[in-house]
């Protein structure tokens, strides 16, 4: 069984830093893309980044592109999100997840990712 567990998340005024680990348990962490999702109170969960299973390719939602970069240690089992210029509105619970098929790309629709990690909660003050 795949466990995610994500962490450092926490409190921190606008235009502060976080980054954000997640370490994945198994043998096959390194032949899978992997992406990072967030909710909000009361909203939907969203795609934010998403990472191929070698880290050559990277994807990026619009309301964090040029701010957040993901990155992976496959030797580590951990894939990394590291927020800069953070917003109020980055305020929400993170998620990192694992993609089912082996040797893929990054993808933006939770439907294509088969673990998810129980979150970290990253708020943002003004």
């Amino acid at each position: 069984q795949v466990q995610l567990v994500e962490s450092g998340g926490g409190l921190v005024q606008a235009g502060g830093s976080l980054r954000l680990s997640c370490a994945a348990s198994g043998r096959t962490f390194s032949t899978r893309a992997m992406g990072w999702f967030r909710q909000a109170p009361g909203k939907e969960r969203e795609f934010v980044a998403a990472i191929s299973w070698n880290g050559l390719s990277t994807s990026y939602a619009d309301s964090v592109k040029d701010r957040f970069t993901i990155s992976r240690d496959n030797a580590k089992n951990t894939v990394y999100l590291q927020m800069n210029s953070l917003k109020p509105e980055d305020t929400a619970i993170y998620y990192c997840a694992r993609r089912q098929s082996p040797y893929s790309g990054p993808a933006t629709e939770l439907g294509q990712y088969e673990y998810w990690g129980r979150g970290t909660q990253v708020t943002v003050s003004s």
